[in-house]
């Protein structure tokens, strides 16, 4: 048994943050991660020369974001790709349409107006609804508004569908009406050519962490935590569990007493989504020069209907599409060749024979990670969104959690994982921290 003044569980980009403050302000912290490896869902993996983060990769807007000063202050670096939270414009995009063919340029802006009037209409609509109401709802009464056609408002419709499936893994009936709230970018995006995870090594630089530790239960009091796990049990005035939901909910970890209200009913309100990263390195580059992503249109697009074009973060033409929602649920079970098939055909659709074969393929697996259970978490139809903040509540003056989906002005994200790491160090310390004190040398 050991003694100290905090316990952080996970060693995440969040349970890093909360650790390396809490340090810096002078408390005694151990940090305890379940796998054999920092970062969490920020993983990268090398492979035969290829960078690549399986699990977060952008900065979703640098402007006015803290993980932008923190990124630079550890000297990180970056390079722009700003694909804008599925905007149907802004940066150039590769419209196909329903018959396989591009879609030329005024063809796009009619499309792309298309869109922005519908999400006025929706706008109005998500703000009238009722609990319970679905994205899908929301989006069905926004078009009924406008009296489109069927075709126009077909084309319209599946790219909202979309917009729910890419940017957060499930599909728009699965969605509460106010889900999609929280989907601004301020400002461009980047994403890490030497791997997302230098932001893990760098945090944790100076942190007493323990891998492998699987942690099965935390008991509180008002007097302290103990928190235990297969190789021993720590005991602490304050612990940070920042786990994600999905761990929350899977019973592993066991709460003693049980997480009380609100947090327990908050946490009940989100769910982990499906989603899942399919990477393609091809010998050449036989897509359309110049754009960040590819769009299919129409029925041949049901399940891979973009693509980002990575290529700019090492030269080696890189094409990366997302199963996300039904897709990543329909194709859980198949092995990794009928995936890439499957891919491939989608994009043959569009450039016939000068598609090739790839030379390396990477398909992540987090529906099946037993420390995650998906990538992140959504907001579920009849749940309210001020329910991310609350899940932070400080319970029992002792015990604090935090993590992306805690965070409610931009959940599942890595920006919402560093904030709610330094609002749980806040609380803790009783006073502002800036996050400056991140990039500095633990004494």
């Amino acid at each position: 048994m050991s003694d100290f003044d905090a316990v952080v569980v996970g060693a995440g980009v969040s349970g890093l943050t909360a650790a390396r403050l809490l340090a810096a302000g002078g408390q005694r912290v151990v940090v305890l991660e379940a796998r054999d490896r920092l970062g969490g869902r920020t993983w990268t993996q090398r492979t035969g020369g290829f960078t690549a983060d399986r699990g977060a990769s952008w900065i979703h807007g640098v402007d006015g974001n803290p993980l932008t000063e923190v990124v630079r202050g550890f000297g990180m670096r970056t390079i722009e790709h700003t694909v804008g939270s599925y905007q149907p414009d802004g940066r150039p995009i590769a419209y196909y349409g329903p018959t396989g063919e591009r879609l030329g340029d005024d063809a796009v802006r009619r499309f792309a107006d298309d869109v922005r009037a519908a999400e006025g209409r929706l706008a109005t609509a998500v703000a009238a609804s009722a609990p319970g109401d679905t994205y899908q709802q929301m989006i069905e009464t926004a078009l009924a508004a406008l009296g489109w056609d069927a075709d126009r408002a077909e084309r319209v419709r599946e790219f909202l569908r979309h917009r729910s499936e890419e940017q957060y893994g499930v599909s728009a009936e699965g969605l509460a009406a106010h889900g999609l709230d929280d989907d601004t970018v301020a400002g461009d995006e980047v994403v890490f050519p030497d791997g997302y995870d230098q932001l893990a090594t760098h945090l944790a630089q100076g942190l007493d962490i323990r891998l492998n530790h699987v942690v099965q239960r935390v008991q509180w009091t008002a007097d302290g935590v103990t928190v235990c796990c297969g190789l021993g049990q720590f005991t602490a005035a304050r612990a940070v569990v920042t786990v994600p939901i999905g761990v929350l909910q899977s019973g592993d970890l066991a709460f003693e007493p049980a997480l009380p209200e609100p947090v327990a009913g908050a946490v009940a309100g989100l769910q982990m989504n499906d989603f899942e990263k399919v990477f393609l390195r091809f010998p050449t580059r036989f897509w359309d020069a110049g754009v960040y992503a590819i769009r299919r249109q129409g029925e041949a697009g049901l399940w891979w209907h973009s693509w980002y074009d990575l290529t700019p973060l090492d030269g080696v033409p890189t094409l990366l599409t997302f199963a996300a929602g039904p897709s990543a649920i329909a194709t859980r079970e198949w092995p990794a060749d009928r995936v890439v098939a499957s891919v491939l055909d989608g994009l043959r659709g569009l450039y016939g024979d000068r598609v090739e074969e790839p030379t390396q393929v990477l398909i992540t697996d987090w529906q099946d990670d037993p420390f995650s259970h998906g990538s992140y978490a959504y907001l579920k139809p009849g749940a309210d969104a001020a329910g991310h903040d609350l899940i932070a509540t400080p319970i029992g003056g002792v015990l604090h959690l935090a993590g992306e989906a805690t965070w409610g002005d931009d959940p599942a994200t890595v920006t919402a994982a560093l904030r709610s790491g330094h609002r749980a160090a806040e609380a803790i310390l009783g006073r502002a921290l800036p996050f400056s004190d991140l990039t500095r040398p633990l004494r």
